[in-house]
């Protein structure tokens, strides 16, 4: 006898309440959008405000998400660091194109970015890397991220081994871990609303390096 697994949600729902968001409070850039809206997020305490799905194209035209920490961001762009020979890295090795997105559920809000990504150069990632506590700098030599492991032991092992090995001096950036510099040309910046009727602003870069900035439908 088979048993299935249902969920009805259609009930499940909650009304946003904020005031309207109009155009004329918006910055002319969406870099000084996005960073009044993430302080904001950092001054609540929210948990990882800085966490964001990273959505890329696999070469058959499967789309895949993951969640990453950005860990730096300007006029340039949004940085985030992870190994060179993971599922994402081969993906963005294949399509540059990708998104981002930021979900601030406490806030009523989200932000999403497309754009083109880049690696960083390997003296922006050895500077990053030699900030990271020393788990975090072992633990990327330890993953062969996304691929096959038959057990925790054997990250844990190879994780002492190493321990063992860097225990007098530096650990080094591993040549197959880095960082990579999304260059955005959209932003979309989301507000929920009464009755669904939500807030939403999109910022195009145009052709002569200038934002449009325009009104969506809910």
């Amino acid at each position: 006898m088979s048993s299935e697994v249902q969920g009805d949600l259609s009930g499940q729902r909650r009304e946003y309440e904020n005031p309207p968001l109009q155009d004329d409070q918006l910055a002319e850039s969406p870099f000084v959008q996005f960073e009044g809206w993430y302080q904001h997020a950092v001054a609540e305490k929210l948990m990882e405000p800085n966490a964001m799905v990273l959505g890329t194209v696999a070469p058959s035209g499967r789309p895949a998400q993951r969640t990453v920490l950005l860990k730096y961001y300007d006029a340039t762009g949004f940085v985030f660091f992870t190994n060179y020979n993971s599922r994402k890295a081969q993906h963005l090795a294949q399509n540059t194109q990708v998104s981002l997105h930021f979900l601030w559920l406490p806030l009523q809000r989200q932000v999403e970015i497309n754009g083109t990504v880049e690696k960083v150069s390997t003296a922006e990632s050895l500077k990053y890397f030699a900030l990271r506590p020393r788990g975090s700098q072992l633990g990327a030599w330890v993953s062969e991220q996304s691929s096959v492991i038959s057990s925790r032991s054997l990250l844990e092992a190879k994780f002492f081994e190493l321990k063992q090995k860097f225990a007098n001096r530096e650990v080094p950036l591993p040549s197959f871990w880095g960082g990579y510099r999304v260059r955005p040309d959209r932003f979309e910046f989301w507000q929920g609303q009464t009755s669904r009727l939500h807030d939403r602003f999109e910022y195009q870069l145009q052709t002569n390096g200038q934002w449009m900035r325009q009104r969506l439908a809910p």
